[in-house]
């Protein structure tokens, strides 16, 4: 087995409990108080762990999180702050990258349930693209979430990544290794979908020719995540209220109650609270299921993840040897992408199958109105290209008049007033007009 590195990254030495925590989590201690000495082991030793002290008088925490994370990109970050810095642990959660922090004073129980938190949050993100600030909001938040039983309520656009949020959420908890089973509840016939929920016992209704177990049996121990569940008839969303509530399932045709050890997630996408609102779900179901709330941003919300998540799939589909034009990647970027990820996927495996060589071009996207926006990321550039033109010879010629308003007005065969108005549009472009005498 590789050797596992934790960087203890603080003024202070870590304790002789502190090393033995680490040391019995598998990990090799490494500390330092110093910055060119801290980014000499993130480069050489790429640190697996790295715990950054607030109480350093380098810089500030939120800056220090910031620079080791782009040190060592695979390196997960947790701050160390005591109760006074509840503000900066936000900040360098939200802000520098921090994948949690750990409050001093803390128990050794604490320390080695934060490295289990933050290894579990590695295992459970592979496959997963987090590049912008809201990736990897969403990703710390799930995680926590992950740490408990409590039921989640994912919304979010379709082809958002709901289930593969659901399932990193899993991996991240202690039912890592235990089923984990997905319905999607708007796929399945009205009729069917109760004998699917909770199985059946053979005689129970016509067809029903041997017994057959449930959704919910067969997640028991692990995590049950229930897609589109505001597609859940009424009728239904009452029996599924009596399973949350009791903990236990009967089978169709059954009077047996079996007894549920079990998570549940469910997803929609749809504002479920609206829905309840038209009285098209229960209201005390919703609150059931409300209890850790996540919200999966679109892809035109995080549009920092659509060039590593293209390349991405090129990997998955393809191969490394194909890349983007820059002109590809502009497309890529400005197009809205109603579909999300799962159009993203899609536009660029039919991307590979088109190109005609390594280099992937715009027409081999085949994006609906591409060439329209290609058309408009052109003018666009011509326009800022001509009136940066405009500019730098308004601001020539003032320099060769020495900033006489009045000859400059002439040699540019305009009007005083009208030399007046380029003046301002040159001031709020951030050029210093003034400054020529």
């Amino acid at each position: 087995m590789d050797q596992k590195y934790l960087l203890w990254f603080a003024h202070t030495k870590p304790s002789r409990e502190i090393e033995n925590t680490v040391s019995g989590e598998n990990f090799k201690l490494l500390h330092t108080n110093s910055l060119p000495d801290a980014i000499s082991y993130c480069l050489d030793l790429k640190p697996q762990l790295i715990f950054i002290d607030a109480d350093n008088d380098q810089m500030s925490l939120v800056d220090l999180v910031t620079l080791v994370r782009r040190t060592c990109k695979n390196g997960q970050i947790i701050s160390l702050v005591d109760s006074s810095q509840s503000e900066l642990a936000s900040l360098s959660l939200s802000k520098g990258g921090a994948v949690d922090f750990l409050l001093k004073p803390f128990f050794p129980e604490q320390l080695k349930l934060t490295i289990r938190n933050a290894e579990s949050m590695k295992q459970g993100a592979e496959g997963l693209i987090a590049v912008s600030n809201k990736s990897q909001q969403l990703l710390r938040l799930a995680n926590r979430a992950g740490q408990t039983n409590a039921s989640v309520l994912i919304m979010g656009e379709s082809g958002t990544g709901k289930e593969k949020l659901a399932h990193f959420i899993h991996k991240a908890s202690a039912r890592a290794d235990k089923p984990f089973v997905a319905i999607n509840c708007a796929a399945i016939p009205e009729n069917m979908l109760e004998s699917m929920l909770f199985g059946y016992n053979k005689g129970a209704f016509t067809g029903a020719t041997s017994n057959q177990v449930g959704k919910f049996e067969l997640a028991n121990g692990g995590t049950i995540v229930l897609d589109e569940i505001s597609e859940l008839p009424l009728e239904l969303q009452a029996k599924l209220l009596r399973v949350i509530q009791e903990r236990e399932v009967e089978r169709l045709g059954s009077h047996q109650r079996i007894k549920l050890d079990i998570r549940i997630i469910a997803s929609c996408n749809k504002p479920l609270r609206e829905q309840v609102e038209k009285g098209l779900f229960r209201e005390d179901l919703f609150y059931r299921l409300d209890v850790l709330p996540l919200s999966c941003p679109t892809l035109r919300e995080r549009s920092e993840d659509i060039i590593p998540l293209a390349k991405h799939f090129i990997t998955k589909y393809g191969s490394e040897k194909f890349s983007f034009s820059p002109q590809a990647e502009d497309i890529l970027l400005c197009y809205n992408w109603p579909g999300n990820v799962r159009e993203l996927e899609n536009v660029i495996q039919r991307a590979i199958v088109m190109a005609r060589g390594a280099e992937i071009q715009v027409d081999d996207l085949n994006l609906p109105h591409c060439f329209q926006q290609a058309a408009k990321i052109c003018a666009s550039q011509l326009r800022s290209n001509k009136k940066q033109a405009e500019f730098d010879y308004i601001y020539d010629l003032l320099g060769r008049f020495k900033g006489h308003r009045k000859q400059t007005a002439e040699a540019l065969g305009v009007s005083t007033r009208a030399l007046r108005y380029k003046l301002a549009a040159m001031r709020e472009n951030g050029i210093d007009i003034d400054a020529i005498a």
